[in-house]
């Protein structure tokens, strides 16, 4: 018969936490794509006069490559006042944003979607975060890797398509250890 040791460390049997017992629900992938276009959309609307004006420019200038430069200035000046509307438009959009992912942790796509960033554990991701980790050093990763060809290039195809792994996290999201969920 042994006796039990009152020096021995204490034991206890510990389960895995399954994700089924997580609180939070990943965004869907289609979900945050829709997210993405809606943004593009929205901060692309403001200068929709001046892209339909290049494009014009652009198309008339095909027929005489030495013209283009003079006819791109023509597209800016054309664009007149619809210009700085745009660029008034879209500073309040930069503005609205900033606003809704310091509040929420979310764009106005996402918001949209019903989708939002949070940390990996579930918990709230902060503006700091979001703004610096998932934006700038993602960005900046991208950039330092267009000074080496062909990898430069490819980053910007790897990023977004890493969210088909098992996890649903694009390469900015591991840079920003965040997550996407449902709102």
């Amino acid at each position: 018969m042994s006796t039990p040791n009152n020096y021995a460390p204490p034991q206890s049997v510990v389960a895995d936490v399954s994700s089924s017992d997580v609180a939070f629900e990943k965004a869907t992938r289609l979900s945050r794509l829709l997210a993405f276009i809606i943004d593009g959309l929205i901060f692309g609307i403001p200068f929709a006069p001046l892209y339909i004006a290049m494009f014009s420019a652009g198309m008339h200038a095909r027929m005489n490559p030495q013209a283009f430069a003079g006819a791109w200035l023509a597209a800016v000046a054309g664009a007149g006042i619809s210009l700085y509307v745009g660029g008034v438009i879209y500073i309040a959009l930069i503005a609205v944003t900033i606003m809704l992912v310091h509040r929420n942790a979310q764009t106005i796509g996402k918001k949209l979607m019903g989708i939002k960033v949070a940390r990996k554990n579930g918990s709230r991701a902060s503006l700091a975060r979001i703004f610096w980790l998932r934006n700038v050093v993602n960005s900046l990763v991208g950039m330092v890797l267009l000074v080496v060809p062909f990898i430069g290039g490819l980053y910007s195809l790897i990023d977004p398509l890493v969210i088909f792994g098992e996890q649903r996290r694009c390469v900015h999201d591991y840079i920003a250890d965040t997550i996407v969920i449902r709102a």
